[in-house]
């Protein structure tokens, strides 16, 4: 998740009630706005977990006392909190992919600093392998959410409360098509985006287990459904495609400034605009509505990539920014990736992310899939040429080729490090169910806690 607010203020902001047509208008013109790529963000969120031994539970009242003492100092990245006590660092937009990794690295460590002192540490894993969901902020928001996602069985409380990303954030490019086009740049976050999923998998245990799944933090995702965490159809312009999604996807909740908010069943956006009821919807329940959406690929101007997991490492972050900065604003790589995605479309059935096989494959199997390995070596042989032009150092680079060189070239991603670890080294062939897996929420309350 990305979308740390609060309450999201007085929901009778923009009082004026919108229609249909003015709905549609104001999402085509507020979510893609084009031009040249010339910035670039990410956004980290951590699990905190006792410094010495990440098993143990950590108290929200010593959860609540590190939060207090990191607002005591200046950071230049937002520092937002999840609804499970994770953390969440936003860059502000930077000009180069090193202003980006300087930014960030620097408030990392003055984070860091700060919840030694109490004993915490930041984690980077996909999903918390130890602990069931459990929430720190009690908010008409989370409390809405929570109900909401209820609906569809427990993934919903994961998401919000175990799991933690690295969203890689990019201009949305140029308005004439092309490798930097815009709409090349959607359809590729798209069909790259499962690439990513499995080169970058780190979350493959739940409840102390083995999901079967190199991804389990996807899989919870792919699992809230298509209304609140799918993308829409890749026919068309995107922005008319985006904006059909967004009027026809579920309300999670209307806002009220005092009391529990409610949570209709079934009612969309676009039913809401006709209805008019529990009360007609105004611009600033709109914008809400955006937030409340986590498609794989969300446009807010910029394009926001959520589907890689949280890495390993105080740096490892860097690696999956680095390599899809490269990937998208780039012209040669961006090509190259582009070219060679374009098989993996067919296996996508023109159905969209992540509710398609090609995504399913990449969250189970990850690089242990032979035609998603083949595709990533190539994006990244692309990403390492790029780099240089986009003006990383040679540590950075270095740090790419040591990456590709330890996981994908042998067709593996940290979780294969995760499961290692818990199996006592064991060969990853040996292990059973891992290129094919069963699906741990096949009905709606299956997932192991």
């Amino acid at each position: 998740m990305s979308d740390s607010q609060s309450d999201g203020g007085d929901c009778t902001d923009h009082r004026t009630a919108v229609t249909e047509a003015e709905v549609e208008a104001l999402v085509r013109g507020i979510c893609f706005k084009t031009g040249p790529p010339r910035a670039l963000g990410v956004e980290l969120e951590w699990l905190v977990h006792e410094l010495r031994t990440p098993q143990l539970p950590v108290t929200p009242e010593r959860l609540e006392a590190a939060y207090a003492a990191l607002r005591a100092v200046p950071l230049r990245s937002p520092l937002t909190v999840e609804p499970g006590g994770q953390l969440e660092l936003s860059s502000p937009p930077a000009a180069s992919l090193m202003e980006c990794i300087g930014t960030v690295s620097a408030d990392l460590d003055t984070v860091r600093a700060v919840l030694a002192a109490e004993g915490l540490g930041l984690v980077g894993i996909g999903n918390d392998p130890w602990h069931t969901p459990r929430r720190f902020l009690h908010e008409p928001r989370y409390d809405a959410m929570e109900a909401c996602l209820d609906r569809t069985g427990p993934a919903g409380r994961h998401m919000m409360c175990t799991s933690a990303s690295v969203q890689v954030c990019l201009d949305a490019g140029h308005e004439e098509p092309g490798p930097l086009g815009h709409a090349r740049r959607w359809w590729l976050g798209h069909q790259l985006g499962a690439v990513l999923v499995a080169a970058f998998a780190n979350s493959p245990l739940l409840g102390h287990e083995p999901t079967g799944w190199q991804s389990t933090r996807q899989l919870l995702w792919t699992e809230i459904g298509a209304g609140h965490a799918g993308a829409p159809p890749l026919d068309g312009d995107p922005r008319a495609a985006w904006a059909r999604h967004v009027l026809d996807a579920p309300v999670m909740c209307v806002r009220r400034d005092s009391g529990p908010w409610d949570v209709p069943e079934g009612l969309t956006f676009r039913e809401w605009t006709r209805s008019r009821s529990p009360r007609p919807p105004t611009r600033a329940d709109l914008e809400y509505h955006l937030t409340t959406l986590f498609p794989p690929i969300r446009p807010r101007g910029h394009l926001e990539l959520r589907m890689i997991d949280a890495q390993p490492g105080d740096d490892g972050w860097i690696v999956p920014l680095a390599v899809t900065a490269a990937l998208f604003d780039d012209p040669e790589a961006a090509e190259t990736a582009y070219r060679s995605v374009k098989p993996l479309a067919e296996r996508a059935l023109n159905l969209p992310a992540p509710h398609n096989p090609l995504w399913t494959d990449a969250a189970r199997r990850g690089l242990a899939d032979p035609e998603l390995r083949e595709v990533a070596d190539v994006c990244f042989a692309a990403a390492l040429r790029a780099l240089p032009r986009l003006g990383a150092t040679a540590e950075v680079t270095e740090a790419v080729a040591a990456y590709r060189d330890r996981y994908v070239a042998r067709g593996r991603s940290p979780a294969d490090d995760l499961l290692d670890r818990l199996e006592g080294g064991a060969p990853a062939p040996s292990r059973p169910g891992r290129t094919g897996g069963t699906p741990i929420t096949h009905g709606r309350k299956d997932i192991r806690t």
